[in-house]
């Protein structure tokens, strides 16, 4: 069985993120406690994990609580903040870089403030990694990681990947950050890797030598490398850390669209803020599915006795739920034949519906409301054609999820040629069959036809083959 994962990212990824979803998914904790007590560093640090609420979805938060910390922590717990549900990071931004929170690492020279902090480089981390005898593949994918790392963050600051450093406590929770997932997923015998695109985030976070810019300069150069798709949210928080980033461009055997996948256990790894959209990491992970060509799936339903009819594109999934961006502007001063022609531009640049309504505007003219939906990777191609080709001076934009049925196309044979139909299920139940409509406009067009004919002929002949 080649089992694989995908790990959907509308708020981004961070390595706690990860762990979080991983023990959702049935990684046990306590294997992971067992493994990283080899790393020799347990002294640094406690592990736990609490089930929390993201807009009322309950995830898995993933907590390193290190040694330091813990020392600062008030004697009565019952005035202690919840680091899950604040909007501002409680411990010191040099010393976190989980999700939500700040970077850990610098590089060169420290400044005053921190100039008798020990320093852990890539070479010792490395050591600590190889001295721990752990599984095989969970050493490689590591060491991978930190390697991929420590060559971004080098290449962003001029010196040597082995002259990276880290601050001792901020590298203390990489490493568990990095280590602890390659060992959830070593545990779950997983084969193959995929990512969906990354939001790109916005503001600014602070690091060792002040405010840097989101997405930081490592993660740029990650994306840059490894020729990430990237889409805004519209959320101005850093959403996607260097270690989460490091992890994906490590791994990835692609990012963007799930593959055809039978998913067969879902994990809900927990951010640690409260955003406009629930702040999880959902990791898919499933068995990876055949995509059978047309006549070898022709023959199997011929076996089956429905048929000669062919099949393509079959992805057994169930219901899907999907983040897409919704892009709307009110318009009164432009015809309707460039409204029309604003259409076909935005399904060119990446839309997956465009629609008009009719509304009623300020001192009463007459209008449409203009809404597209895409996926937010074309959010900006979508927002260029608008202005471009609209009168229109701003556009909405709001960021939803959608719950999307499992579709398939087959071919039918109709007197006057091949139709495609689209087939909707919710799970193995058929609840829509429409043929496609370009398909039904061509064979009109050519046999001089009525439109309503070839589409009355298409779903007759799907029917009755069924």
């Amino acid at each position: 069985m080649n089992k694989i994962a995908y790990f959907d990212c509308p708020t981004g990824i961070a390595g706690d993120m990860c762990i979080g979803a991983l023990v959702h998914a049935g990684v046990p904790l306590e294997y992971l406690i067992e493994k990283l007590n080899l790393l020799g560093i347990s002294t640094e640090y406690q592990l736990r994990t609490e089930l929390v609420h993201r807009n009322t979805q309950q995830a898995t938060k993933f907590y390193v609580d290190l040694a330091a910390d813990l020392s600062l922590k008030p004697e009565n717990p019952a005035t202690e903040l919840d680091p899950s549900q604040t909007e501002s990071p409680t411990f010191d931004a040099r010393h976190h870089h989980h999700h939500g929170e700040e970077h850990s690492h610098s590089h060169g020279e420290e400044d005053a403030e921190i100039s008798d902090t020990h320093h852990r480089h890539l070479p010792e981390i490395e050591q600590i990694i190889v001295s721990a005898k752990l599984p095989p593949r969970v050493e490689a994918w590591s060491l991978a990681v930190f390697g991929k790392l420590a060559e971004a963050e080098a290449a962003v600051h001029g010196i040597p990947p082995s002259e990276v450093h880290f601050h001792e406590v901020g590298a203390t929770d990489a490493i568990i950050d990095i280590v602890g997932t390659c060992l959830g997923l070593d545990w779950l015998d997983i084969q193959e890797f995929y990512f969906s695109a990354m939001p790109t985030g916005g503001g600014t976070v602070k690091a060792a030598h002040g405010k840097l810019a989101v997405p930081t300069p490592a993660v740029m150069r990650l994306w840059e490398t490894h020729r990430v798709p990237v889409y805004s949210n519209g959320l101005d928080r850093e959403l996607c850390t260097p270690t989460g980033t490091a992890i994906a461009c490590t791994l990835a055997s692609a990012f963007g669209p799930p593959p055809p996948m039978q998913i067969q256990a879902i994990g809900l790894g927990a951010g640690s803020r409260m955003l406009a959209i629930p702040n999880i990491l959902r990791l898919w992970i499933g068995e990876k599915a055949e995509v059978r060509s047309q006549k070898e799936e022709g023959r199997g339903k011929k076996e089956e006795g429905i048929g000669e009819k062919e099949v393509f594109n079959q992805f057994p999934m169930p219901n899907s739920i999907e983040t897409i961006t919704v892009l709307e502007t009110q318009i009164d001063d432009l015809s309707p034949q460039a409204i029309g022609y604003v259409f076909d531009a935005l399904f060119a640049a990446g839309a997956l519906d465009v629609f008009t309504a009719p509304i009623v505007m300020k001192k009463s003219r007459l209008g449409v409301l203009l809404t597209a939906i895409c996926h937010p990777e074309f959010q900006d191609a979508c927002e260029a054609v608008i202005f471009r080709e609209t009168t229109t001076l701003g556009i909405r934009r709001s960021t939803q999820q959608r719950t999307i049925l499992h579709r398939e196309i087959q071919i039918v044979q109709t007197e006057y040629g091949e139709v495609q139909i689209k087939v909707a299920k919710s799970g193995q139940t058929i609840v829509n069959v429409q043929p496609e409509y370009e398909d039904c406009a061509e064979i009109a067009r050519l046999k001089n036809i009525s439109w309503r004919e070839v589409h009355r002929l298409a779903l007759q002949s799907w029917y009755d083959r069924t």
